[in-house]
């Protein structure tokens, strides 16, 4: 049930480039044939090159799956995320979810790369994005789906977007599921695409307020499970070691599986993001 619910979600998110809807920005429709007789290739040489990729640095499936997730919550999923500062751009890469933060741009580059010595100036890199994002989930041993193809790559940037619209770690969950609803998305939505953690790495940065100062009162968060804050706390210390890095799902870290909510019913999710999912809300409870 749970593979089940992110395939349609995942499908759902990454169907068009603004509101969600099928059509593109041209006015086209979206549907996975769209490469088919221009660059009959295009799905292999992303699957090629992710593959190589992940098999070289298993952690780069997750990012290159919250590399999609971040695009498409700002101005929809139109790979605007890529874009560097110059002119009038300044780059999402620029905001607080993504600065020193959003990896696995280099393996978007070289996708594109062997791409366009396939067929040149035909495959977007928001379609690159959406490929990728659902090769890395099935590389992990999760569900696979088809992708509707045909999105517009995005000309500018959102920083201010990017800031504002992607959830945080310290985000209650009313916020949460407040910036889900924005982008057409609702309360299963919310869970399922969160189970996404079952993969990937989180930074001592970003959940270190659950550790020692939750309510800004100087405590720890009571929902956390002692024996799993014990074993945070040495490495994730009041001060210092800030980019040491923990495993979203401690369980399996690298399997696309349930592990992550069972984590949560055994109040031993890392980010108060993921915890809330389990303690805020009985609708969100009974879906985990």
């Amino acid at each position: 049930m749970v593979h089940y619910i992110i395939v349609i979600t995942l499908l759902a998110l990454g169907l068009a480039p603004h509101c969600l809807s099928s059509k593109t920005v041209g006015g086209g429709y979206l549907y996975p044939q769209f490469y088919d007789h221009s660059c009959p290739k295009a799905q292999e040489i992303v699957r090629n090159v992710v593959a190589k990729a992940v098999a070289k640095e298993p952690r780069m499936a997750a990012s290159l799956l919250r590399l999609h997730f971040h695009d498409c919550f700002v101005k929809g999923c139109d790979a605007s995320i890529l874009l560097d500062s110059s002119g009038s751009i300044i780059s999402e890469k620029r905001s607080n979810p993504n600065r020193n933060s959003a990896r696995g741009f280099e393996v978007i580059d070289e996708i594109k790369a062997v791409m366009e010595k396939e067929c040149p100036h035909t495959v977007s890199c928001a379609d690159i994005m959406a490929l990728a994002a659902r090769d890395s989930t099935v590389l992990t041993g999760g569900p696979s789906w088809e992708v509707p193809l045909g999105r517009r790559d995005a000309r500018g940037a959102s920083l201010s977007g990017s800031n504002n619209n992607i959830p945080a770690p310290n985000n209650t969950f009313q916020t949460i599921l407040t910036k889900f609803k924005l982008q057409g998305l609702d309360i299963v939505d919310l869970v399922a695409l969160s189970g996404s953690h079952t993969i990937g790495n989180a930074r001592c940065t970003r959940f270190r307020e659950r550790l020692y100062n939750q309510s800004r009162n100087g405590q720890p968060d009571n929902t956390l499970d002692q024996s799993y804050a014990s074993q945070l706390h040495r490495n994730c210390p009041r001060s210092g070691g800030d980019q040491n890095q923990f495993f979203l799902d401690f369980v399996s870290p690298i399997k696309f599986d349930n592990s992550y909510f069972k984590n949560l019913m055994a109040n031993k999710g890392l980010l108060n993001s993921d915890q809330v999912l389990f303690t805020k809300n009985g609708e969100s409870r009974e879906l985990v």
